[in-house]
Protein backbone atom coordinates (compact mmCIF):
# COMPACT_ATOMS: atom_id res chain seq x y z
CA UNK A 1 0.00 0.00 0.00
CA UNK A 2 2.74 2.41 0.66
CA UNK A 3 4.58 1.88 -2.71
CA UNK A 4 1.07 2.96 -4.34
CA UNK A 5 0.84 5.64 -2.44
CA UNK A 6 4.31 6.85 -3.27
CA UNK A 7 3.50 6.25 -6.99
CA UNK A 8 0.26 8.02 -6.85
CA UNK A 9 1.88 11.24 -5.50
CA UNK A 10 4.64 10.98 -8.23
CA UNK A 11 2.25 10.66 -10.72
CA UNK A 12 0.20 13.85 -9.23
CA UNK A 13 3.79 15.48 -9.42
CA UNK A 14 4.55 14.64 -12.73
CA UNK A 15 1.36 15.92 -14.40
CA UNK A 16 1.56 19.46 -12.33
CA UNK A 17 5.30 19.35 -13.32
CA UNK A 18 4.25 21.42 -16.82
CA UNK A 19 1.56 23.47 -15.21
CA UNK A 20 3.83 25.35 -12.75
CA UNK A 21 7.15 24.86 -14.21
CA UNK A 22 7.29 24.38 -17.58
CA UNK A 23 7.07 25.88 -20.96
CA UNK A 24 3.04 27.20 -19.86
CA UNK A 25 3.16 27.86 -16.93
CA UNK A 26 1.42 30.22 -14.33
CA UNK A 27 5.04 31.79 -13.95
CA UNK A 28 5.41 32.25 -17.62
CA UNK A 29 2.02 33.64 -18.34
CA UNK A 30 2.24 36.27 -15.10
CA UNK A 31 5.25 37.32 -16.88
CA UNK A 32 3.97 37.13 -20.43
CA UNK A 33 0.85 39.48 -19.11
CA UNK A 34 3.12 41.91 -17.44
CA UNK A 35 5.18 42.50 -20.43
CA UNK A 36 1.97 42.87 -22.79
CA UNK A 37 0.69 45.48 -20.05
CA UNK A 38 3.90 47.27 -20.53
CA UNK A 39 3.66 47.43 -23.86
CA UNK A 40 0.28 48.31 -24.40
CA UNK A 41 1.04 51.76 -22.37
CA UNK A 42 4.14 52.46 -24.34
CA UNK A 43 1.86 52.02 -27.58
CA UNK A 44 -0.89 54.32 -26.51
CA UNK A 45 2.00 57.11 -26.13
CA UNK A 46 3.66 56.68 -28.85
CA UNK A 47 0.07 56.52 -30.89
CA UNK A 48 -0.84 60.34 -29.32
CA UNK A 49 2.82 61.46 -30.02
CA UNK A 50 1.65 60.61 -33.50
CA UNK A 51 -1.54 61.88 -33.52
CA UNK A 52 -0.34 64.96 -32.33
CA UNK A 53 2.66 64.68 -35.55
CA UNK A 54 0.28 63.96 -38.26
CA UNK A 55 -2.03 66.86 -36.73
CA UNK A 56 0.65 69.24 -37.35
CA UNK A 57 1.90 67.94 -40.57
CA UNK A 58 -1.78 68.92 -41.75
CA UNK A 59 -1.90 71.93 -40.22
CA UNK A 60 1.57 72.55 -42.08
CA UNK A 61 0.67 71.12 -45.51
CA UNK A 62 -3.00 73.43 -45.46
CA UNK A 63 -2.99 76.37 -43.55
CA UNK A 64 -0.80 79.37 -43.24
CA UNK A 65 -1.13 79.73 -39.39
CA UNK A 66 1.01 76.99 -38.46
CA UNK A 67 3.69 78.43 -40.54
CA UNK A 68 3.17 81.90 -39.42
CA UNK A 69 3.52 80.72 -36.02
CA UNK A 70 6.93 78.21 -36.26
CA UNK A 71 8.44 81.40 -38.32
CA UNK A 72 8.16 83.78 -35.35
CA UNK A 73 8.91 81.37 -32.73
CA UNK A 74 11.47 79.52 -33.71
CA UNK A 75 13.43 82.00 -36.32
CA UNK A 76 11.99 85.66 -34.81
CA UNK A 77 10.87 86.82 -37.86
CA UNK A 78 7.95 89.61 -38.08
CA UNK A 79 5.69 91.37 -40.88
CA UNK A 80 6.97 94.25 -42.60
CA UNK A 81 4.42 96.28 -41.00
CA UNK A 82 4.99 95.13 -37.23
CA UNK A 83 7.01 96.60 -35.04
CA UNK A 84 8.95 94.97 -32.50
CA UNK A 85 9.42 94.92 -28.74
CA UNK A 86 11.58 92.74 -26.41
CA UNK A 87 10.91 92.85 -22.71
CA UNK A 88 13.90 91.82 -21.08
CA UNK A 89 13.82 90.65 -17.12
CA UNK A 90 13.78 93.18 -14.53
CA UNK A 91 16.65 92.84 -12.72
CA UNK A 92 19.29 95.11 -13.90
CA UNK A 93 22.55 94.00 -14.51
CA UNK A 94 25.35 93.88 -11.92
CA UNK A 95 28.17 96.44 -12.82
CA UNK A 96 31.77 95.59 -12.09
CA UNK A 97 33.42 98.79 -10.42
CA UNK A 98 36.65 98.48 -8.63
CA UNK A 99 37.43 101.37 -6.29
CA UNK A 100 40.23 103.42 -7.57
CA UNK A 101 41.91 104.87 -4.51
CA UNK A 102 43.46 108.88 -5.25
CA UNK A 103 47.05 109.18 -5.46
CA UNK A 104 48.43 110.28 -2.15
CA UNK A 105 50.30 113.73 -2.50
CA UNK A 106 53.85 114.19 -0.76
CA UNK A 107 53.14 117.41 1.62
CA UNK A 108 54.57 120.11 0.45
CA UNK A 109 58.47 121.22 1.30
CA UNK A 110 59.41 124.64 2.75
CA UNK A 111 61.12 126.30 -0.50
CA UNK A 112 64.47 126.52 0.74
CA UNK A 113 66.04 130.05 1.51
CA UNK A 114 67.57 132.16 -1.62
CA UNK A 115 70.96 133.28 -1.04
CA UNK A 116 70.58 137.13 -0.47
CA UNK A 117 73.36 137.65 -2.96
CA UNK A 118 71.25 136.06 -5.39
CA UNK A 119 69.03 138.36 -7.20
CA UNK A 120 67.16 135.73 -9.97
CA UNK A 121 66.90 132.85 -7.23
CA UNK A 122 63.80 135.15 -5.57
CA UNK A 123 61.58 135.38 -8.27
CA UNK A 124 61.84 131.40 -8.90
CA UNK A 125 61.49 130.53 -4.64
CA UNK A 126 58.12 132.27 -5.13
CA UNK A 127 56.50 130.20 -8.01
CA UNK A 128 55.35 126.98 -6.59
CA UNK A 129 56.16 124.10 -8.09
CA UNK A 130 53.54 122.34 -10.40
CA UNK A 131 51.33 119.81 -8.56
CA UNK A 132 51.71 115.90 -9.84
CA UNK A 133 48.63 114.90 -13.26
CA UNK A 134 46.13 112.90 -11.02
CA UNK A 135 46.30 109.17 -12.41
CA UNK A 136 42.28 108.27 -11.54
CA UNK A 137 39.70 109.53 -10.28
CA UNK A 138 37.69 108.45 -6.58
CA UNK A 139 34.18 107.29 -6.81
CA UNK A 140 32.06 108.89 -4.59
CA UNK A 141 31.47 105.95 -2.57
CA UNK A 142 34.45 104.79 -2.30
CA UNK A 143 35.91 106.42 1.34
CA UNK A 144 38.91 108.93 1.23
CA UNK A 145 42.07 108.05 3.10
CA UNK A 146 43.61 109.94 5.55
CA UNK A 147 46.87 111.74 4.34
CA UNK A 148 49.68 110.55 6.36
CA UNK A 149 50.85 114.16 7.76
Amino acid sequence: MRILAVILATCIVLLQWPLWIGKGSWLKVWQIETQLAEQKQQNTKLQSRNDAMNAEVRDLKTGTDAIEERARNELGMVRQDEVFFQILDSKPLPIATTPVQPPVTPPAEPAAAPPEDDPEAAPQASTPAPAPAPTAVAPASAPVPASPQ
